[in-house]
């Protein structure tokens, strides 16, 4: 296939793997890509990045914008919560941190402790509504559990607490969208976004992409 065709036809995958994701019809990038593939009846899968990016331009599209005013206000109701939560070194992470929050985002945050309850008890101490607590397997290296601790905000978004334990602290990860080191905010880099620059984006400069 000719490259200029590869790179049109991946593109046209991608925008309708998006779309996908923006109506809920599919929550997974994989299963997006490979929905979309088939429904456009082509053998051709866009990378992740590429599916984000049309994400990207679809939530511009549709959201106007009030995208911009949901980023700052999901980054200030972030800043309360993780200042609620200082004492379990919180990091905002997620489309809130990276900046591409749309109408379907809700607020990742991540601390770190050994015991979920303690968190808990911190949360409800002021009076947030915690709507669900789930646990689950750690991730790919397989050791402990991770708690998820769904809270619903007064203004209608809502906030996903993810516990991991201390030793996670210093644990690199590497982001599956974007490929790069999930770092995430804390606090006073939160505030200072917030007084500087509340719309600031942390994406990666724009690689050269391959099919995956």
């Amino acid at each position: 296939m000719h490259k200029k065709s590869s790179v049109y036809l991946r593109r046209k995958v991608a925008r309708e793997a998006a779309l996908l994701l923006y109506t809920l019809q599919e929550k997974e990038f994989k299963q997006a890509k490979e929905r979309a593939a088939k429904n456009l009846g082509l053998r051709v899968l866009p990378t992740n990045l590429e599916i984000a990016e049309e994400l990207d331009l679809i939530a511009d599209e549709y959201e106007g914008d009030e995208r911009k005013n949901r980023l700052v206000r999901m980054r200030r109701e972030a800043l309360e919560i993780m200042e609620i939560l200082k004492e379990f070194n919180p990091r905002v992470i997620g489309s809130v941190w990276r900046g591409t929050v749309n109408k379907n985002s809700d607020i990742d945050i991540v601390v770190f402790s050994q015991n979920k309850d303690l968190v808990v008890e911190s949360l409800s101490k002021r009076n947030l509504k915690i709507s669900a607590i789930e646990v689950s397997p750690a991730a790919k290296d397989g050791g402990g559990k991770t708690t998820h601790i769904f809270v619903e905000l007064p203004s209608g978004d809502q906030a996903e607490i993810i516990v991991r334990n201390q030793e996670d602290i210093f644990k690199e990860e590497y982001c599956e969208i974007y490929g790069d080191l999930k770092r995430g905010l804390n606090i006073d880099e939160l505030r200072n976004i917030l007084r500087e620059n509340p719309l600031k984006r942390f994406i990666p400069a724009k690689k050269i992409l391959k099919s995956q």
